[in-house]
């Protein structure tokens, strides 16, 4: 099993619990979901996150999306970053907790 992390809101993360599926404001903007590994979750919560509260980091088991996942380069931070292209679905989601 590999897990990648998605950080989001607790709102946004109890309305797809509600909805049945997790879908970020970038799928819609940039066609996939932002996600990373654990070691880059710290600079990504300084870079994106650092006046943010309520925030929740997603555990997702990547044997279980049923959307498709692609590891993208990022020239800014030269680094690979996992990008889901499409919704999460909640049995993927194996852990949510609050940060």
């Amino acid at each position: 099993m590999s897990v990648i992390y998605h950080i989001t809101t607790a709102s946004e993360w109890e309305e797809a619990r509600r909805k049945g599926a997790y879908e970020a404001e970038s799928l819609k903007k940039e066609g996939f979901i932002h996600c990373s590994e654990e070691r880059q979750i710290p600079d990504i919560l300084k870079r994106f996150y650092s006046h943010e509260s309520g925030l929740v980091k997603l555990s997702i088991d990547t044997d279980k999306l049923t959307s498709r996942l692609i590891y993208n380069w990022s020239n800014a931070v030269e680094d690979t970053f996992p990008h889901i292209y499409g919704p999460i679905n909640l049995n993927a989601v194996i852990k949510a907790e609050k940060i």
